[in-house]
């Protein structure tokens, strides 16, 4: 509900409006508060997949440290593009930007195993896949067709299920814990259990900010619960803060630069996803905050920020950026729609991204605890999937097109080994699983005939006849 004692009805539907600072750095704070650990879980999962992330004892355990940072610090400044812009790039709207899940299924081919090494091609492709993003404004008006919810809830549905194995994993003790007597053990999965009771109960039984940040407030739960059941010692928070400095400005090609077609043409793919994905946050936040459609401008400028954010990201050891869809819903529960209120936002995440010492506090949180969040985010990425394929007419074309993506890019994700001999780009990018299924729903979206009878779908089916007329109830 729109609090009035910020401003007029009309001053809170306006994007320009500024309110008091005393109210909207609180409020910007909790913009970005609502995407925090979203926006750093991806930087821990990639380096957990190259080998040096928790539970490693990789000599590069570190680098995990720089990554957190550039995913905050990055994070601010593509948000910043979005609410102050830079000529047209940014929509001059209170859009909160940070590191996407969808990129995972990708970058996690690439790098795994591979420990720091695989990180030069990973980030030559983020930059050059940001590029292509920020191109794909001059033209994304006219691609929407080719994504209906058909396509765009399939892929949301494909992001989440090539995650949710990460958030088991996590909970039972982490990948290096795999084989050993720890993993899966009554002690990691309480921590797990924890913090998905703690987010659970305050996303059912509160409202407001409590309701919004119950994933963080659910891992500080679990956090606590670690240091008082002795997963984790007070000396091994005190010595990461103590190693961790103060302040630390980006590096540029810490990683270096390196080609790899595999890298780039699955970043390119996925910005067309992300980029369908930013036009609804879009329209989204105008409908929600200021009660009309986005304008070609808005969406243009959101677009080019997307893209240009990312690749500017790659450069310094970030990862790609997109607007994110919590902020949507925050938007319209408290009724705020200046883009200043979210610059506040932004800034704090710059100011965190350059003191180390956030990242070092973030990086003591123990795996199990953090597998209790993904379990919960991962889940919910599935579900909002679900939710985009509840706008689909599911008559028998779409039935057919919905199940031939989802088995092959499903099965794909599930026994990788069906495709070793094919060349290693070709393989990293069909065991994402993701970019096969988005291929062949494009495809056969935009070719096969309106309508299959009945008749026609019936001997494939096993004698499961779907009844759906329409949409799916909401």
């Amino acid at each position: 509900m729109a609090d009035t004692s910020i401003g007029t009805p009309a001053q809170l539907r306006d994007p320009n409006f500024t309110p008091p600072l005393a109210k909207a750095i609180p409020l910007g704070i909790q913009h970005v508060l609502a995407m925090f650990v979203s926006n750093v879980t991806p930087a821990i999962i990639v380096a957990g997949a190259a080998g040096f992330g928790f539970g490693s004892n990789s000599p590069d355990f570190p680098e995990l440290l720089y990554l957190i940072q550039m995913s905050m610090l990055f994070a601010g400044l593509a948000t910043l593009l979005q609410t102050i812009t830079l000529g047209p790039v940014g929509a001059a709207l209170p859009i909160v930007q940070g590191t996407s899940f969808a990129f995972l299924p990708i970058m996690i081919p690439l790098v795994a195993g591979k420990g720091v090494d695989a990180l030069g091609a990973l980030f030559g492709g983020i930059i050059i896949g940001g590029l292509f993003h920020a191109l794909l404004g001059l033209v994304i008006g006219k691609i929407r067709f080719a994504l209906p919810p058909l396509v765009t809830g399939l892929v949301v549905t494909m992001i989440g299920l090539a995650l949710v194995k990460v958030g088991i994993q996590y909970a039972a003790g982490g990948v290096p814990a795999i084989g050993t007597p720890e993993y899966g053990s009554l002690l990691n999965w309480s921590a797990a259990l924890m913090v998905i009771f703690v987010t659970l109960g305050l996303k059912f039984f509160t409202k407001g900010m409590l309701s919004i940040s119950a994933v963080l407030i659910g891992l500080i739960v679990g956090y606590v619960y670690a240091i008082m059941v002795g997963m984790l010692s007070i000396d091994a928070i005190t010595g990461s803060w103590e190693r961790s400095a103060a302040f630390a400005l980006p590096q540029p090609f810490k990683y270096g630069f390196e080609f790899s077609f595999a890298a780039i043409l699955g970043f390119c793919l996925m910005a067309f996803i992300s980029a369908i994905e930013t036009v609804g946050d879009v329209s989204g936040i105008t409908k929600g905050g200021a009660g009309r459609e986005a304008t070609e401008e808005e969406i243009k400028g959101a677009t080019y920020a997307d893209g240009f954010g990312s690749a500017l990201a790659g450069i310094f050891g970030g990862f790609p950026n997109t607007s994110f869809s919590q902020n949507v819903g925050l938007i319209a529960m408290t009724g705020v729609m200046s883009r200043h209120v979210v610059t506040c936002g932004a800034i704090f995440l710059i100011i965190c991204g350059l003191v180390p010492k956030v990242g070092g506090i973030i990086r003591t949180v123990p795996i199990e605890v953090l597998g209790g969040g993904v379990i919960v985010m991962f889940g919910m990425v599935v579900a909002a999937g679900i939710s985009m394929l509840s706008d689909v007419d599911w008559n028998r074309r779409n039935m057919v097109i919905f199940a031939i993506a989802l088995s092959v890019g499903l099965g794909l994700q599930l026994e990788p080994g069906a495709v070793q001999y094919l060349p290693d780009t070709l393989r990293i990018l069909m065991t994402s699983g993701l970019l096969p299924a988005a291929a062949i729903a494009i495809a056969l979206n935009l070719i096969l005939p309106e309508e299959l009878s009945e008749e026609s779908t019936e001997e494939v089916s096993g004698g499961l006849k779907g009844n759906a007329k329409g949409s799916l109830p909401r």
